[in-house]
């Protein structure tokens, strides 16, 4: 449904205004998206959980690190850091075991929060993040319309900046993989800039720092063979010449981490280390999710909630009973974005079998998890359409992704929401990502 801008002409102004603001080189590299003439309203309570749940997320962060060292270290189960290490080079397993980095945490923490019937679920969380630069260009820009978003005008640059403390100059380290992201990262830098900060964009060849400045890693670990500086960059870090962030900690990028919080045999290791209430919400939020392991059952043991005794027997579950996702966990290119997502009730039985052939095949280099699917409710949504100059009505489905920026270190760090962005796409879509069909938009209360 359409309604031309004549009929709408405050609308029609406003997308318009949006649309100018955007920067020559755009901000996502040959990738468009929806404008949406208002933000994407959040009711209080929802608004709420998003502000208090960045406290609950760091202290998920702590305990993910604090179980990888107890397992190296043979305080916890064994298996628990030889699942994380599977297809990790020597060179990242050694450098993320050094002492000198051992309380080191990403200080950018983005969940992707599926609206559903039943609330938010938790199906991802990123500790590498693309957006951050769209996120901060859209709440600027609609703050400039006087409309007030979650963060303000200023929320996401200030967030971003706060995480390297005292650093005198900040180099955004950009690889050729995420080099889509590169124009958000060079818009965030000049913006930063211009409010007193000294932030440097930089790509993977090497380039001088001085003690003490701080380097945004904005690259997965998987992609260090085509990022020469690195070697450099660690030991840097590790000598604690500089403030290097995401930490060089593979096992974070690992969606694993969902599946060793339902793990049964670690139930008194998180809810230790969470507490019994931020446990407890994190089980709420989360869907379950397996690490799809091939190694054989005793033949009396089965695989909880599922009631497998064999990975294999996946194959031959029914097409209503496989509302399932199987993903690729991390450490590899096709673990970012939608690749490598695959929804079992989606495809045919042929196909699926193959996926989950390729998962068990491939456990020893690149393990994939399987979770449970949570179908995002339909919401009512609008956006201009530039090409017939009318407003579009739709209904989509909505990812929120909220940016937590992490402040201070050890026990007084803090996780500040900057700001929301929402993703609502065509309801026929399967999977939520920003494609050139997606509404892209701030979140307002």
């Amino acid at each position: 449904m359409s309604t031309s801008s004549s009929s709408h002409p405050a609308q029609a102004g406003r997308a318009q205004f949006i649309l100018n603001q955007l920067p020559s080189g755009g901000l996502f590299a040959g990738q468009t998206w929806r404008i949406a003439p208002e933000p994407f309203p959040l009711g209080k309570e929802l608004y709420d959980e998003l502000e208090s749940l960045g406290r609950v997320l760091l202290q998920f962060n702590r305990a993910a690190n604090l179980l990888y060292r107890q397992s190296v270290a043979g305080k916890q189960p064994p298996w628990v850091a030889q699942w994380l290490d599977k297809g990790k080079p020597t060179k990242i397993v050694s450098v993320q075991r050094t002492t000198a980095l051992k309380h080191e945490l990403p200080r950018v923490i983005r969940p992707d929060l599926l609206l559903t019937e039943d609330g938010l679920v938790l199906t991802e969380l990123d500790a590498v993040p693309g957006g951050i630069g769209l996120t901060a260009w859209l709440n600027q820009t609609y703050s400039m319309m006087g409309v007030e978003v979650i963060g303000g005008a200023d929320g996401m640059l200030h967030g971003f900046g706060s995480i390297f403390g005292e650093s005198p100059v900040v180099h955004v380290v950009v690889s050729e993989e995420s080099a889509v992201y590169r124009p958000e990262m060079a818009w965030a830098c000049r913006e930063l800039n211009a409010l007193g900060y000294c932030f440097a964009l930089r790509d993977t060849e090497p380039f001088e720092f001085a003690e003490g400045d701080g380097v945004y890693r904005f690259f997965e670990l998987f992609d260090l063979d085509r990022v020469p500086i690195t070697d450099t960059l660690f030991e840097a870090a590790v000598r604690k010449r500089i403030l290097l962030t995401p930490p060089p900690k593979a096992f974070f990028e690992e969606k694993m981490l969902l599946a060793l919080l339902w793990n049964d045999r670690l139930y008194d290791f998180w809810r230790r280390e969470l507490g019994a209430s931020f446990f407890l919400r994190l089980k709420n939020l989360v869907p379950y999710t397996w690490v799809v392991d091939p190694t054989p059952l005793p033949p009396q043991a089965v695989i909880p909630e599922i009631n497998l005794t064999d990975w294999q027997e996946l194959k031959n579950l029914s097409q209503r009973d496989r509302e399932l996702i199987l993903k690729v966990s991390g450490f590899s290119p096709e673990a970012w974005g939608s690749r490598g997502v695959y929804l079992g009730s989606d495809l045919s039985a042929a196909d699926w079998a193959q996926v989950v052939d390729n998962a068990l095949a491939g456990f020893e280099q690149s393990p994939y998890v399987l979770q449970r699917f949570a179908r995002p409710k339909l919401v009512p949504a609008t956006w201009f359409d530039f090409e017939k100059s009318e407003l579009v009505a739709m209904h989509g489905r909505v990812r929120l992704c909220p940016y937590y920026f992490v402040s201070g270190d050890g026990d007084e760090a803090r996780a500040k929401l900057g700001g929301v962005l929402a993703t609502i796409c065509p309801a026929d879509k399967k999977f939520i990502h920003g494609m050139s069909e997606a509404i892209l938009a701030p979140c307002c209360v």
